[in-house]
């Protein structure tokens, strides 16, 4: 595991609270885009709320992933309410910060409920996160907010030989989205973008394994277009990198809001597969994630 990706696990990014992560990206592309194939264009700032536009050559595709995360928010008599889909397993540590000081607590469920067994109140609004715990052998690397940390690293190292393309980093995806409205308006207004990628991490199922490659997904509660489909499969193909295909029936992603949007843009997931979603062991191939990032180059030279 190289220095980049810890360094990014190892940053607090609940849906809403970006700013950390987002700044994290910031500096690393302003240090290495001079060291990059192509110097892009960078778009952020307060039209931009967190998010990050990076715009190489003449672009004809865009590839999106999200920097936040599950958690969790702090609401009286020592409740707390989810953000996003997290899985609840008492006894979990969880941590933030509030006006007061540091705060290292437990989780637990009682009668459909959660809360934390902080010894003082948490300020109302607070939010918390999983404790971060990072591990690897040879082979895995199994930690909290692979989903979707796996993601970006494979974007930012994508960047290094972009030639033409997009490069998105949103916000809010896994508590309903929000952020991508703006942004496909104004990828499409001003480059006619009509094609996406969505990186991003799914689930370990019968289907789709641990060791066996980048996840092309052909559908989950939503179904791309069939036509682009057929064209990432053949160019997948083409590449020689190996990849599993997946077909789902629930979950989502950004590639949601694409499909839901005013704009003909077609999308699909590429990504990989990870085992215990949405808890702080996530677990992840280090090959898988190889091959996720050498299928983005591949693609995004061809599409």
């Amino acid at each position: 595991m190289d220095d980049l990706l810890k360094e990014i696990l190892l940053i607090n990014s609940v849906s809403g609270d970006e700013s950390r992560i987002s700044a994290c990206l910031r500096n690393h592309i302003l240090k290495r885009r001079s060291s990059w194939n192509v110097s892009p264009e960078i778009f952020f700032g307060e039209e931009f709320q967190e998010n990050i536009l990076l715009v190489f050559g003449e672009p004809k595709t865009a590839a999106f992933a999200h920097m936040d995360t599950v958690g969790f928010t702090s609401r009286y008599e020592n409740q707390l309410v989810p953000i996003g889909g997290p899985e609840v397993i008492s006894g979990t540590w969880v941590q933030g910060q509030d006006a007061v000081g540091g705060i290292r607590c437990r989780i637990e469920e009682k009668e459909g409920n959660l809360y934390h067994d902080f010894p003082r109140a948490i300020q109302r609004g607070t939010v918390l996160s999983y404790e971060q715990n990072i591990r690897t052998d040879p082979g895995t690397i199994q930690a909290a907010y692979l989903d979707n940390r796996l993601g970006l690293y494979a974007l930012l190292k994508l960047c290094e030989t972009l030639e033409h393309g997009v490069v998105v980093f949103t916000t809010y995806e896994e508590h309903g989205g929000g952020s991508m409205p703006f942004l496909l308006r104004f990828l499409y207004e001003k480059w006619a973008i009509k094609q996406a990628l969505i990186a991003d991490v799914t689930w370990i199922t019968d289907g789709v394994h641990l060791h066996q490659g980048a996840v092309v997904s052909l559908r989950d509660s939503f179904i791309p277009r069939k036509t682009f489909l057929d064209k990432i499969v053949r160019l997948a193909e083409e590449s020689g990198v190996p990849y599993q295909l997946e077909v789902e029936a629930a979950g989502g992603s950004d590639g949601r809001e694409i499909q839901m949007s005013p704009y003909p843009i077609d999308w699909c997931f590429v990504g990989v597969g990870a085992e215990n979603p949405h808890t702080p062991a996530e677990k992840a191939s280090f090959f898988d994630l190889d091959c996720m990032i050498k299928l983005y180059q591949y693609l995004m030279q061809n599409l």
